[in-house]
């Protein structure tokens, strides 16, 4: 990691659908970024450079390892580019610190030294018309001009969009041009089964993302026209503040399985079998 030294790293940290790819450019034209990585790609002003789309990828969880560049192959390829390149900033877009954490580990780059949350730059409007988009369209934004998306991924690409940011972002008003696609697996087929280890992987992903203290013992579901029916064993750290972290918990994975797996959740319900005492038992993570 050497050749990376006095690289200073952004993140720009939200939930899946909150507009992130949307004001990537802006973040890195206001920061001085030279390279963005998203979703498994690295970005060079309006260019890919190296990587592959993980909105291209057939499966959620396939897309979720291209994006924490889990192939060895597409890692070295990145890795290759980024010793290649002349750049002092970079900025890694993820669903949380863990998550750009380990893209900054995967890739060889120093720990992030700034993180950007999406609430700081976007409004609860902004956000909340977002994941509405994102929920009911199914369409994700890469933050390169659509004809770059258009020669290197054409069965994704949707459409196009021109972005405006005001004054009070920048000195001068600028506009970005956007691509917009429909991975595969948001598109709307109608009803969405999936198999039950595909399921309890993404479970397992969504706990950690959430909180990797909370560990899934064991899981249990039933499936039938009307929906899925879940039922998690927990084991929680000693001394967590229960029924607020629990319930949010509860409302993450059922948001997470409809909005990204398209599946219909009848029921979550999450059942604690015991207690772990974590390194720092008297104070709870989140």
């Amino acid at each position: 990691m050497w050749f990376f030294l006095g690289v200073k790293v952004f993140a720009l940290v939200g939930r899946s659908g909150t507009g992130k790819s949307f004001r990537a450019k802006l973040i890195a034209e206001k920061y001085g970024i030279d390279l963005i990585v998203d979703d498994g790609l690295l970005i060079k002003e309006d260019n890919i450079i190296a990587g592959k789309s993980a909105k291209k990828e057939e499966a959620f969880l396939t897309a979720i390892k291209t994006a924490l560049f889990d192939d060895a192959t597409h890692r070295t390829e990145v890795q290759k580019a980024l010793a290649k390149t002349k750049f002092k900033r970079i900025l890694l877009i993820g669903t949380s610190d863990k998550m750009v954490s380990k893209i900054a580990k995967k890739l060889k780059l120093p720990q992030p030294s700034k993180i950007i949350r999406i609430e700081d730059i976007a409004t609860k409007e902004e956000i909340n018309y977002a994941i509405h988009s994102r929920n009911t369209e199914g369409k994700h934004i890469i933050p390169v001009p659509s004809v770059v998306i258009q020669k290197n991924y054409p069965t994704i690409f949707a459409d196009s969009i021109r972005v405006f940011m005001k004054k009070n972002f920048f000195k001068d008003p600028k506009a970005f041009d956007k691509a917009v696609v429909q991975p595969s697996f948001s598109e709307k087929k109608g009803a969405v089964t999936m198999s039950e280890t595909a399921l309890t992987q993404m479970l397992s992903h969504c706990a950690d993302e959430y909180d990797p203290f909370i560990k899934i013992n064991k899981i249990k579901v039933k499936h039938d026209t009307s929906g899925y029916s879940i039922k998690l064993y927990l084991k929680l750290p000693y001394m967590l503040q229960i029924s607020g972290k629990v319930h949010g918990f509860q409302q993450y994975l059922i948001t997470s399985l409809e909005r990204h797996a398209g599946i219909i959740v009848k029921e979550i319900s999450l059942k604690i079998e015991n207690f772990i005492r974590t390194q720092d038992s008297s104070k709870p993570p989140g």
